[in-house]
């Protein structure tokens, strides 16, 4: 019998309803469409989420591996998480921070919850991430300077209010195709679209105004606008006064806009186009362009400071962080990573006390800090505490910056992997642990405007394989007993909601019938009526969670690149996603794809470096790769662009992380392409001897 169920699309943050259909026979989905009555899109869906819903590439890990000498070989459930067990208990039974936890914003929430509540409560580790730090971070580190608490203060609801739409550092366009017909549809004929990206990605190719900085420009072109605007005395001094603090050490320490713009590589008028579509109201987003930065924390408050400078705070207005991940929202609200549940203060001992109540532990059992991002804790298996991982739906191998380093640590680490593909991490696992995926798992997700929607299992899996709450339930009966109390997504959820309670981040209102019956739910919602809107804004007046009450301005300036560009490396490596590239492509590579990386190179460019053929390398101080080369005008002269979800392009990514955030600097890096030697060879033959 055909089963047909709403459920949410996993593969962005944009959160669309989908009602799945399962195959006559079998495990698998068969029809996926969107859902006509999901508040979110209203029936509209993108045919990558509905393809990687129903026909996801990849190669499938059905039963649990472990390893016996250079083999991963098939075992039972028993097996394999008797020695999961064994190994976590006997690393923490010495040292605590001997494990590491990675999780990801591909989990539920339950299953992000219940993974955050066993690393911290349970192994009691300060060595675990939830993945965001890869992509929000920086943005979630700059709303909390700004505004005292983290996500969007706006919502989808702006989009239609807005007249000017600026979009910076992103290209919804591949990223996020249903929100980007919202923007489109919003920037007609009296409206605008202006992308700032150093290349003319498939949104600015669209956009009535493309601006190019150069990589790494983009704090240095923000303060020039706002320069821009002082000098024209065009910032909202009402506004300012009434509901900011720290204007005036901004404007102290501006540079000029002619200075900004010089640093940026931008002409002056290109400022000034900017500055102009300030004047109406702007929503301003932006994504991994500015967060994936070691100025990204500094850019993104920039970003926030030109909204409340021109008063665009407020319905319609504001700045908009676009998170990549599905649940990288949940995560941030749910696991305790840089927060506990709700956004309580990590480092507050009353919060860490409610917490520790709630889950019958002591204080004492908690770590003291919230730990290193996902680099620092890689980098602790070779110079720190750390002798086991954990992986729990994410393919640091690949993902991680300076991927061949990551490679070699986690060789030498008792390694534990969970998850629904065989990625380039399970080939150096010693236990791999099969997980379902979208469409065989049941909870809830949280996207990009704060909505919270269910995510229902369609279709069963082989007995091989286990749901990700349920094998964290299993591993923490085998450590930790007693921890856990709850064990199914329901219960799971309302323990999370209940402790959310009175936070900024309330979720108590919140429950399955509800969701049921709304379909999705925006938070803060602390009674079961209640629903969030536009954040910090209630009938024009102004309440942030700073000890001020007011929104507070940032002061930092372009700083310089961690790597420039020198005579020995002298392009500039940039990173993208692609249509069909996300969470390094696990979804969307077929098994057999082992083709090199396409980078992106103006032909210009490759005119200069005498490569003509199809193929070349690219290389880093970090390592050399194969290419296949794609001569496109949209990449600026001197600057090569790979797709970040590719598993070799992060084999040459710089490990530098922003001081604040501890998010990769993905987006620039110094390199050096060349003929492949083979080429090279043919080529230099050919002109001794007059072929052709």
């Amino acid at each position: 019998m055909r089963n047909t169920v709403p459920t949410t699309c996993m593969r962005c943050a944009v959160g669309c309803g989908h009602v799945n259909q399962s195959v006559d026979v079998g495990y698998g989905i068969d029809i996926v469409r969107g859902d006509v009555a999901h508040p979110v899109n209203q029936g509209l869906a993108c045919q990558r989420g509905i393809r990687e819903s129903k026909e996801p590439e990849g190669r499938w890990l059905t039963r649990p591996l472990i390893r016996e000498g250079d083999e991963l070989l098939p075992t039972t459930w028993d097996v394999a998480l008797g020695r999961v067990v064994e190994r976590f208990a006997s690393t923490i039974g010495h040292d605590r921070d001997g494990l590491a936890v990675l999780g990801s914003g591909q989990q539920t929430n339950e299953a992000a919850y219940a993974l955050g509540k066993l690393a911290r409560g349970g192994f009691g580790t300060r060595y675990y991430d939830a993945n965001t730090t890869l992509c929000m971070a920086s943005a979630v580190t700059a709303y909390y300077d700004a505004f005292g608490s983290d996500a969007p203060p706006c919502t989808y609801d702006d989009i239609p209010d807005a007249r000017s739409h600026v979009v910076w550092g992103a290209n919804p366009a591949v990223a996020h195709p249903v929100m980007f017909r919202w923007i489109q549809e919003s920037a007609n004929d009296d409206s605008r679209l202006i992308v700032v990206d150093p290349v003319e990605s498939e949104t600015g190719t669209v956009a009535d105004t493309h601006v190019s900085p150069d990589p790494g420009g983009d704090l240095a072109l923000a303060r020039a606008v706002l320069a821009r605007l002082v000098e024209r005395d065009a910032i909202d001094d009402a506004f300012i006064d009434a509901a900011t603090t720290g204007f005036d050490a901004l404007r102290a320490d501006l540079p000029t806009a002619e200075e900004g713009a010089t640093t940026a590589g931008v002409a002056l008028d290109v400022v000034d186009q900017l500055a102009d579509a300030f004047a109406d109201s702007t929503l301003l987003y932006w994504g991994m362009g500015v967060n994936q930065s070691t100025q990204g924390t500094a850019t993104a408050g920039a970003l926030i400071d030109l909204c409340l400078a021109t008063g665009n705070l407020g319905p319609g207005t504001g700045p908009f962080s676009l998170t990549g991940q599905a649940n990288s929202m949940g995560t941030r609200v749910c696991s305790s990573k840089g927060t506990w549940p709700g956004h309580r203060s990590f480092d507050d001992p009353d919060e860490q006390a409610v917490v520790a109540d709630a889950w019958d532990i002591s204080t004492e059992r908690l770590p003291d800090d919230a730990g290193p991002g996902p680099v620092g804790i890689v980098e602790a298996v070779d110079d720190g505490p750390v002798e086991t991982v954990w992986t729990v739906a994410t393919n640091p191998v690949a993902g991680l910056p300076d991927a061949g380093t990551v490679r070699e640590r986690l060789d030498e680490a008792f390694l534990v992997v969970q998850d629904a593909f065989r990625t380039e991490t399970v080939e150096l696992a010693d236990v791999v642990l099969p997980a379902a995926t979208w469409g065989e798992t049941d909870g809830t997700t949280m996207n990009m405007e704060r909505r919270v929607s269910r995510v229902r299992s369609v279709t069963g899996t082989p007995t091989g394989v286990r749901t990700d709450l349920d094998i964290i339930i299993a591993i923490a009966e085998g450590v930790v007993p007693g921890l856990m109390g709850r064990s199914n997504p329901r219960d799971v959820f309302e323990e999370l909601t209940t402790l959310t309670a009175g936070t900024s981040a309330d979720l108590s209102g919140i429950s399955y019938p509800r969701l049921e019956e709304e379909k999705a739910v925006r938070w803060p919602a602390p009674d079961p009526t209640s629903s969030g809107g536009y954040r910090y804004h209630d009938d024009g007046d102004w309440s942030f969670a700073t000890p001020t009450g007011r929104a507070r301005f940032s002061t930092a300036t372009h700083r310089g690149l961690p790597e420039p560009t020198n005579e020995e490396f002298p392009l500039t490596l940039t990173t993208g996603r692609t249509a069909d590239g996300y969470n390094t492509g696990v979804r969307s590579r077929p098994p057999e794809a082992d083709a090199p990386p396409l980078v992106r190179v103006h032909p210009d460019t490759l005119d200069s470096l005498d490569i003509h053929g199809e193929t070349a390398v690219v290389t880093s101080r970090r390592a050399e790769i194969p290419v296949r080369t794609d001569p496109n005008s949209a990449v600026p002269r001197g600057v090569v662009w790979l797709s970040i979800h590719h598993p070799r392009t992060n084999e040459l990514t710089l490990p530098a992380t922003d001081p604040r955030s501890d998010e990769p600097n993905y987006k620039q890096c110094a390199v050096r392409l060349a003929p492949r030697p083979d080429e090279r060879t043919v080529a230099n033959r050919a002109e001794v001897t007059g072929d052709d």
